[in-house]
């Protein structure tokens, strides 16, 4: 299945059809994902980092290739905990919007 670039699809159908490649075993559900993940962040973050050292122009089709990736692992890790993406997304906006509304977006700590 093929997912046309000015197609606009929420996070509940991207983690149905992310899941639908994920082939590692599930006897490997949670960490594989958060294995991954930690993987792929540290790649966008590596050519980031190239990035400043050669004063070099961005590469926004690279990035989207990379952040598409740590999505994926995002999905696959929601996915292996229960978890709905569509839901975490949901959820993280109200928290967001709860911290701004009472004045507590910036900060550190889990409870603001």
């Amino acid at each position: 299945m093929s997912v046309k670039k000015s197609v606009d699809i929420r996070f509940s159908e991207y983690q149905k059809l992310a899941m639908s490649t994920a082939i590692y075993p599930k006897e490997y559900s949670i960490y594989y994902p958060a294995l991954g993940l930690s993987g792929e962040v540290g790649e966008l973050n590596n050519k980031i980092k190239k990035r400043i050292r050669d004063n070099a122009e961005l590469d926004k089709e690279d990035m989207k290739s990379e952040l598409g990736d740590v999505l994926w692992y995002i999905s696959a890790l929601a996915s292996d905990l229960g978890l709905d993406l569509g839901e975490v997304a949901a959820s993280n906006v109200d928290k967001l919007l709860r911290r701004k509304k009472n004045g507590t977006i910036s900060g550190s700590g889990d409870l603001r």
